[in-house]
Formats: C-alpha cells, structure tokens, sequence
C-alpha cells in the first residue's frame, strides 16, 4: 500500500497569498487572500495559521510544493526561499510547480478546449502556457513562455481557448480584436485566482527536486540585468541567451 503523502503547499507568485495543507488529494486546510500586502510578512503567520487549523505539526509534513514561476519576482524569490528553508530544515522532500498550471488546474473544461492562464507581464507582454485535461490529468501543450500578447493570440488561433487570470481583463480591447471570429471564453472570475490545493494537487504526482540547486523559474530577466546586458553586450555573449525570444 502507498503511504499517504502530507503536503504544505505555498504559492506567492503574484498578488494573492494561498497556502495548504494536504493529505494526499484531501484538503485539510487552506488560507488563500488576494489583499496586497507584503508576503515576505504575511507567509510565516499563514502557514503556522494552517498547521493550528489541522492539528498537524510541520516534521509531521511528507513535502513541500511552491509555485515556482513565471510570476512576481519578488513573490517568487519569498515563496521558493520559504519552501527551501523548511525542506532543508525539516529534510522533507520539495517539489516546484507551474504558477500558470495552477491556475489551469482550477478550470474544468472538455479534452478540446485550450486553457490558457496569463499573468500580466508589463509592457503588453505576458507570462502564459497552454493546458489540456486529457484523461482526467491536465497537460502541457504550449509551453509556459514571456510572449507578447498579440503573438500568444496568434499561437493559438483556429483552437477552442479559454482564458484564465484576472490579469485577462487588461487585455480586453485586445483581445476582442485579435480574436474576432475566434471561439475564445473567458474563464469566471473565481477561476482567476491560484488555490495552494491545487498547487498541492499537481505536486503530489511530481519527483522531488534537489532542494539546493531548485531555483524559481522566473523566464526573463530583470529591467537592471536587461540595461546592463545593453551596456555589456559581450558579457551577455558568453553567459548566453537568460530567456528564450519568442
């Protein structure tokens, strides 16, 4: 018999905070706030709030799952830190997680339809990846990539795509034109924000990871490391490409 596996799921990607308990696929507890406050404060009290709420004691925890990219930054950098440290700290295993496929996983959908999470990334640029449910398991098909709006929408014209974030809404009059005479949807908006659950859900089916080489996938590189590869273009020759263009 496989051993039941208990989960602390951590995912600080973007604006709102979500954090889980997990035995197996059952939920024991879970803090999720979209408030935009600061996570490097709010994170600790979070997951110690969850622990009280299921009587579970964190060396009592099989692994840790985060959110690992693409999303904020800073975000990122609090949440994958924190997930280090206490699987280092308490030598229990860590997994990484897509931050677009939890965002998919919250969105049911037939095997046709492309499930599209996007997150703002500035400058009409977005963080986005396309998903399928094929057999009750959500795939990859379009991988997670820095793209500007109007080519993600040229990637995936002639499918059935639904559309999921809450970031989506910035790119409405966009999408009306780029899009027209397409079958797109947009998801609801409680589909628009990441649940840890879910997050823990699609890290019980993954290998564990080094927990010293993890890092978190941030795919592009900083405005300060892009204007000093600009001043320094022969330096950025020999360390190679950072992110891949599209």
């Amino acid at each position: 018999m496989n051993k039941i596996m208990k989960i602390l799921a951590i995912d600080t990607s973007n604006r709102p905070l979500s954090v889980a308990l997990l035995e197996d696929q059952t939920l024991l507890a879970e803090n999720t706030t979209t408030v935009s406050k600061n996570h490097s404060v709010t994170l600790m009290p979070a997951i110690e709030e969850i622990f009280k709420q299921s009587q579970l004691k964190p060396e009592e925890i099989d692994r840790v799952v985060v959110a690992q990219g693409p999303g904020s930054y800073t975000g990122l950098r609090i949440g994958v830190t924190t997930a280090k440290t206490l699987a280092y700290s308490l030598n229990k295993e860590l997994v990484g997680v897509s931050s677009l496929a939890v965002l998919a996983k919250g969105v049911q959908a037939d095997a046709k339809t492309l499930l599209v999470p996007v997150f703002d990334a500035r400058r009409d640029n977005v963080f986005a990846g396309g998903y399928m449910w094929d057999d009750g398991q959500l795939k990859n098909v379009l991988p997670d990539q820095h793209i500007s709006f109007s080519k993600l929408c040229k990637q995936i014209m002639g499918k059935e795509v639904c559309f999921i974030g809450a970031d989506v809404a910035k790119f409405a009059d966009q999408l009306k034109e780029l899009m027209a005479g397409q079958d797109y949807r947009i998801a609801p908006a409680e589909s628009a924000v990441p649940r840890a659950f879910n997050l823990g859900t699609l890290g019980l089916l993954k290998e564990a990871e080094n927990v010293n080489d993890f890092v978190p996938r941030y795919l592009r590189i900083t405005q300060a490391e892009s204007q000093w590869l600009k001043r320094n273009p022969q330096e950025g020759k020999k360390h190679g490409p950072y992110v891949k263009k599209y």
